[in-house]
């Protein structure tokens, strides 16, 4: 609940990545270094927007709650009451997954 009192600037979004597999559908336990980086996040907040050269505010193509995919490098890593989350450009997810 620390991200509630966070919020991003601009077209900024605060995602928290989804956590690795540990163990396999067969039942294996996977050791951490071969784990892949895990590219799904849920978003927990977004900025209001980027503004454009006349003054409109353009929106944040995602809202609070959905999963999208990150790219496999980049963003910035913010730590709140111990807990990692991602700063992200709208611009810089790569999709969102709908159901």
């Amino acid at each position: 609940m620390a991200f509630r009192k966070f919020l991003p600037l601009f077209d900024r979004v605060l995602v928290e990545r989804l956590t690795a597999e540990t163990v396999t559908k067969g039942g294996i336990m996977l050791p951490e270094k071969s784990q892949g980086k895990v590219l799904q996040a849920t978003v927990v907040a977004v900025g209001p927007g980027s503004v454009n050269q006349k003054g409109h505010v353009l929106p944040v193509s995602v809202k609070v709650g959905e999963k999208v995919l990150l790219p496999e490098y980049g963003g910035t890593k913010v730590v709140l009451e111990e807990k990692d989350y991602f700063l992200f450009r709208d611009g810089d997810i790569l999709g969102k997954y709908v159901d």
